[in-house]
């Protein structure tokens, strides 16, 4: 991997220095073309340009920036948007949902996680983000199972500036970050360069996040060809809120709490007693100093376009993601045999059990290549495109401290295990322009994985995987005028989806999962005028073989997946945007749908007993999402908003049961802005953004579990995740 990135910086410097003939510059980066969708493609999505990113860039997570989209909803774990974010789109989370930065992938190869806290500020280098919803166009990495969000980062200035951004807010929040660019250089060539630290304690109890991140580009823009490398990376070290909390210490009911002690078992110590009892919404299970995630991500890109003639251009890519991290957690009185090690005589004693620290390990290399060539020419308009990527990635666990060593030494690994996935895909894309009003919209996908595995894991099982998947993703569709401003679009199309890590850690003995398959309908118009814009669609998403929660546990209590033959996601999905005067602005979205498992069996602990339910609720997937934008300008410069939220009731499991559900909640924002230049400075922008300005105690997202006991019965315990209430950041941007 040196020798590629010493290559691909020889590269730079030959097309930098060793061509003079490239004069005419290149304004419009091509990184993402093939994988975007512009107005010709019958599939519904938004675009949020970098404007519209930087009004709330304050320092919360991009997942909270994306916050008033259609059919998103987003969480935190420390409850301000800072630290362990995430997101939902049209009731899909992260793991379903793609996600590239510049056409390359992003989700994690083995869990299709996205972990946006590995990113810290990389929204301040962004000029754009795309979210197509639904099955969307091909694009590279996981498959899109509720959306694709495309990541766009910044094109090249023409002008060389300097700019710091600074933050302050609620919960000793602060963000600080500088940028410089160089403008172009000899009208061919153009540098950037950002420094970034965010760090908060966060709303939630011991949740405090400390950020770093970079990114540094460089570019030639030529006649023809363009290069352009990007560099960028974080670490990032949180304290660990992921446990939630128990739905008895956000009521306080007294005797909820008791129940939770007596039948929770989580809370044997006094310490542990005590923080139960005495906390608040903000309560946090782990009371640990240094129950922490830490972890290092650095990702590498070197792209390339090149001008073959006026109809045919290439475009090309080498990517080098680097990740390496643990996060460390205190384990009171655990069995010595669940970490490999035997029981300690002393003296007459025999000791089974020890409080122990331990770190659980990723050290992982993900690298491959995109490419597209793309023919547009009269009603012609074809891509075809591709990827091949290779993750290579160790899981391992240690011990670095324990009350009763034995025989063990610090950082004695008990696990180590090891997984290799290639993933290749290409597509054909074609747009044909049968007359002034019909555009026609064909894609074809072949995408194969493998996927390999040895050693142990994480409770010192045997894990051998080693599996192959071929999928065709075929779509189509077409786009019809009704005028110069009005257009109609239809779709079909087909995704599927390979199982992830976990899903064949928890299958049954001599099983293994199905992969997924999801059908995709999309029917829309979009309408844009000088005041009033609208954008309506309909969608059906139609599952075969979805992998969801049962309730059933594997031999130490972990959740198990399985497939569901039937399930389906269905709605309606309006946005538009009307200029009420020429200062007053207001826009919304409102998304209405039905989200359902035609037959779900149940599988409740202890007793193993199954209960079925039918035409029942997919969990987190509200039936009702809405947001709305009144933005005020009455000078220059100045803008007055208030950003209005509404998520409807969530239901934790797959049983629709309303006693294990998070409650439908509504939120408002202010924020207030002003923008100025005066002699040097280009632009000094001050803004407030008052989070939750009424107060509302709401909760994002959670978990349940329980289990029978006695004469059957049944113990059910709700964990919810607090956001926080009302807080506040205030920001500084100057510009040179």
């Amino acid at each position: 991997m040196k020798t590629l990135l010493l290559s691909a910086a020889l590269l730079i410097t030959t097309l930098a220095y060793g061509q003079d003939s490239l004069k005419t510059v290149q304004l419009d980066d091509v990184t993402v073309y093939s994988t975007r969708a512009n107005e010709k493609t019958p599939t519904t999505y938004t675009t949020v340009d970098k404007k519209e990113l930087g009004e709330r860039n304050l320092g919360q997570d991009l997942p909270i920036l994306l916050n008033f989209t259609p059919s998103l909803v987003t969480t935190s774990d420390a409850g301000a948007g800072i630290g362990y974010t995430g997101l939902r789109i049209r009731g899909s989370d992260a793991t379903r949902i793609n996600v590239t930065i510049n056409g390359i992938p992003v989700n994690d190869s083995e869990s299709h996680g996205v972990f946006w806290v590995n990113m810290p500020d990389l929204s301040s280098s962004l000029n754009s983000v795309q979210i197509q919803r639904g099955v969307g166009t091909s694009s590279n990495g996981a498959a899109a199972f509720g959306a694709t969000v495309s990541l766009k980062t910044n094109n090249v200035s023409k002008d060389a500036f300097f700019q710091t951004d600074n933050s302050v807010g609620s919960f000793n929040t602060w963000k600080n970050n500088v940028t410089y660019n160089t403008g172009l250089m000899n009208d061919v060539y153009n540098f950037e360069a950002r420094l970034s630290r965010i760090i908060s304690d966060g709303f939630i109890d011991r949740s405090a996040a400390d950020l770093k991140s970079y990114y540094l580009s460089g570019g030639r823009y030529g006649e023809k060809t363009m290069i352009k490398a990007v560099i960028f990376g974080g670490q990032e070290i949180t304290q660990q809120a992921w446990y939630g909390t128990p739905e008895a210490r956000l009521t306080g009911n007294a005797d909820d709490i008791q129940e939770l002690i007596d039948f929770g078992g989580e809370y044997s110590t006094q310490a542990q007693l005590n923080n139960l009892r005495n906390s608040g919404r903000s309560f946090n299970y782990y009371l640990y100093d240094n129950e922490v995630d830490n972890y290092r991500q650095d990702h590498y890109q070197l792209h390339i376009g090149h001008s073959i003639s006026e109809t045919l251009n290439f475009s090309g890519a080498l990517h080098y993601t680097r990740g390496r991290g643990f996060f460390e957690q205190f384990r009171e009185d655990d069995d010595l045999v669940d970490y490999g090690l035997s029981n300690i005589v002393i003296g007459a004693e025999t000791i089974t059990n020890s409080d122990i620290v331990r770190r659980r390990w990723l050290d992982n290399h993900f690298y491959g290549t995109t490419y597209s060539l793309n023919y547009n020419e009269d009603e012609w308009d074809v891509t075809f495109g591709g990827a091949w990527n290779k993750y290579d990635g160790d899981h391992f666990g240690e011990i670095i401290w324990a009350q009763f060593a034995g025989d063990v030494d610090i950082r004695d690994r008990y696990y180590e295990g090891n997984g290799v996935k290639t993933d290749f895909n290409t597509f054909l894309k074609v747009n044909y322009q049968l007359n002034d009003k019909l555009n026609l919209f064909g894609d074809a996908q072949i995408r194969t994985i493998n996927y390999q595995t040895d050693g142990l894991d994480s409770d010192r099982e045997a894990y051998d995987v080693d599996t192959d998947f071929t999928f065709f993703n075929p779509k189509f569709g077409l786009t019809y005028a009704l005028n110069n401003s009005t257009n109609v679009y239809a779709s079909y199309a087909i995704g599927n989806r390979e199982p992830v890590r976990s899903d064949f850690i928890d299958a049954n003995d001599g099983t293994e999962p199905e992969h997924e398959t999801l059908k995709n309908i999309e029917i829309g118009i979009r309408s844009s005028g000088s005041k009033f814009s609208y954008e309506a669609n309909f969608y059906h998403m139609n599952y075969e073989n979805q992998l969801v929660v049962t309730g059933a546990v594997n031999d130490v209590g972990a959740p198990i997946r399985v497939n569901v033959p039937k399930s389906f996601r269905m709605g309606i999905e309006l946005a538009g945007a009307y200029k009420l005067t020429d200062d007053l602005v207001w826009s919304a979205n409102l998304t209405l749908s039905r989200n359902k498992i035609d037959r779900f069996s149940e599988i409740v602990f202890a007793s193993f007993s199954e209960i079925e339910h039918k035409d029942s609720d997919i969990s987190f997937s509200p039936n009702v999402i809405s947001a709305s934008d009144i933005s005020y300008s009455p000078i220059d410069g100045f803008t007055l908003q208030l950003l209005t939220k509404y998520v409807g009731k969530q239901f934790l499991d797959n049983t629709s049961n309303n006693d294990r559900a998070i409650d439908s909640y509504l939120t408002n924002d202010i924020r207030i802005a002003y923008d100025f230049s005066f002699g040097d400075v280009k632009n000094l922008g001050i803004s407030l953004l008052v989070n939750n300005v009424l107060d509302e105690e709401y909760s994002s997202n959670g978990y349940t579990w329980g289990y029978y006991y006695g004469d059957d019965q049944l113990y059910q315990q709700n964990n919810y995740y607090p956001q926080a209430g009302r807080n506040f950041l205030v920001g500084l941007s100057l510009r040179f």
